[in-house]
């Protein structure tokens, strides 16, 4: 075995693979088209438990959400709870697919240059102080998101609407903005251009209604569960900060009837093994983090899954802070990593090699598969290429010795243990001391945030199904950009993909715009992630999106030992 003896000791140490990320960045078969067809099924379910039992689920949320406020959420952690407790213009249903009616819309038109879609709110819907939700409820929240004093993250994904941008950058006022409630019931939507996975976007969650009248009294309503007021299957019950969170079964909820679960629990158990007796135990319903020194057992024996899902797990530069300011030593750190010695030895999850940014098969409407097409950017564990990168990136920036360097991560065993082995090989292939540090994940996000850090863990997976989750996060001041790189060729091939509807334009703007990403490599894609997880066989009609978003709105209890 060529490996040498330093990993085989270090790779001893396993850990988990799936892990929590930033951004629910997460989603789908691709961009779900319309289906017109099930509108008079949406919301009813096709399973049913066979007998009466308690109807309570216990969920591992690992961290406490850093919000559950949907303008400014922006992980995953807090995206799980939120499509629980909150509903938006429409709901993806098992197949990850839009169907009209199984959200807040009723219905919809969309105009023959598809710039103006004009939603109908249902009738029969509330939140849960009994408050109708009305179209203002949505205009409301996609203004607050893009309101420049809120300072939201996901801004960029309203810059769809006319004036969205402009309205962020403080050029037009808010009245400007293309969402308009034009009757209680009904919102008209402007785009800047046709965008053909609009619809599916309103499923996320940056475009939840907010209760806007209690917003304006209370600016901090969301906050704690004494002030939450939700329009979901779920209601916000019990919010215990760093221990637990509690929604019940709402009963003001449209589709309350078909909701069979009264109460789900989500623990905040932050270590793999923990999360494992407590599943063994029965006392956890589903652990999103297998162990992974049994993760290989536990795939084996079925006990646990690993499907493959549209993430990518990858280090971020902070192109700010030196040596990292150098794009030649960006991608000697990027080529040194051997993903496929990380994988088989310590995520063992079954995780693909990142080689590009995007991952497979997250194209599906633009009539080629994006990761096939773009192909490989680097070779996986090209040592004598990383040493070259670094040699020339050192000379470049006139120094013979690189400056102290640290990596950043929030805390988990799973992250920690992927630090462990990169910063082995790094030492390893590049002769080079990286140092480690990991907080907590409310803080490692502020952290992020204020640019605070070299090298830092970033996870991301697709808000929908569409190359373009994963591409337009890197434009330039763009919200969830902190690794703060910009390359105006890059913004504008983002801007043309964005403005047509033509799938052939955009796929092509979007396969140069990674080129470009790839070539500067202000990230180091590490793998494409599984979602590996474990769940309790009374655990029924649960929907695990590919996105790697969970839906509980159709589960329930059947035969709990």
């Amino acid at each position: 075995m060529k490996k040498s003896k330093w990993l085989l000791v270090m790779l001893a140490i396993v850990m988990i693979a799936s892990i929590a990320l930033v951004g629910c960045g997460k989603s789908e078969e691709a961009n779900p088209p319309a289906d017109n067809s099930g509108q008079q099924n949406a919301g009813t379910q096709t399973e049913q438990p066979k007998q009466e039992e308690p109807q309570e689920l216990v969920l591992n949320a690992s961290t406490e959400p850093p919000s559950l406020n949907p303008n400014t959420a922006t992980d995953s952690t807090s995206g799980e709870i939120l499509r629980q407790v909150m509903e938006g213009l429409v709901r993806l249903d098992k197949d990850s697919k839009v169907v009209k009616g199984s959200g807040m819309a009723e219905d919809w038109t969309i105009s023959e240059d598809g710039l103006t879609i004009t939603f109908k709110i249902k009738d029969n819907v509330f939140w849960s102080n009994g408050d109708p939700v009305t179209a203002e409820d949505f205009e409301y929240a996609w203004k607050q998101v893009l309101n420049p004093e809120t300072a939201a993250d996901y801004a960029y994904q309203l810059f769809y609407l006319k004036n969205g941008e402009k309205y962020n950058a403080g050029e037009v006022s808010a009245d400007e903005v293309g969402v308009k409630a034009l009757d209680e019931k009904t919102l008209e939507v402007t785009l800047e251009a046709p965008v053909p996975y609009f619809i599916s976007l309103t499923a996320f969650y940056s475009l939840y209604p907010v209760p806007s009248k209690v917003a304006k009294e209370n600016p901090d309503w969301a906050a704690d569960a004494e002030t939450y007021v939700s329009n979901g299957p779920f209601k916000l019950t019990k919010w215990e900060h760093d221990s637990e969170v509690v929604v019940e079964k709402n009963d003001k909820y449209w589709n309350a009837d078909n909701i069979k679960l009264n109460k789900i629990t989500w623990m905040m158990v932050n270590d793999p093994n923990t999360e494992y007796q407590l599943f063994k135990s029965g006392d956890l319903d589903v652990a999103e983090n297998p162990p992974s020194d049994l993760l290989k057992q536990l795939l084996d024996s079925g006990e646990a899954k690993a499907p493959n899902i549209l993430g990518t797990y990858m280090y971020m530069f902070n192109v700010e802070k030196e040596p990292f300011n150098n794009a030649n030593i960006r991608k000697a750190f990027t080529l040194a990593i051997d993903r496929k010695l990380l994988i088989d030895n310590v995520t063992q999850g079954g995780q693909v090699p990142a080689l590009g940014f995007v991952p497979p098969g997250s194209s599906p409407d633009l009539g080629f598969d994006f990761r096939e097409k773009a192909g490989n950017y680097y070779n996986d564990a090209d040592v004598e290429k990383a040493k070259e990168y670094l040699k020339k990136g050192m000379e470049e920036l006139g120094i013979t010795q690189l400056p102290e360097i640290t990596l950043m991560f929030n805390t988990s065993e799973g992250h920690q243990k992927i630090a462990q082995a990169i910063q082995e090989m790094w030492k390893k292939n590049l002769g080079v001391e990286v140092k480690l540090q990991n907080q907590e994940w409310k803080v490692y996000l502020e952290t992020l945030k204020s640019g605070d850090f070299q090298i830092g863990r970033l996870g991301w997976l697709a808000d929908y199904f569409d190359p373009m989750t994963f591409l337009d996060m890197w434009i330039t001041d763009g919200g969830n950009n902190d690794t703060n790189w910009s390359n105006k060729e890059y913004d504008d091939l983002i801007a043309k993909a964005k403005s047509t509807d033509d799938q052939s334009v955009r796929g092509e703007a979007m396969l140069k715009a990674e080129k470009i990403l790839m070539d500067e490599m202000p990230i180091a894609p590490i793998y494409f992630y599984t979602d590996a997880y474990m769940m309790q066989p009374w655990v029924k009609g649960a929907i695990r999106h590919p996105d790697g978003s969970n839906d509980y709105t159709q589960a329930y209890i059947e035969g709990r030992k």
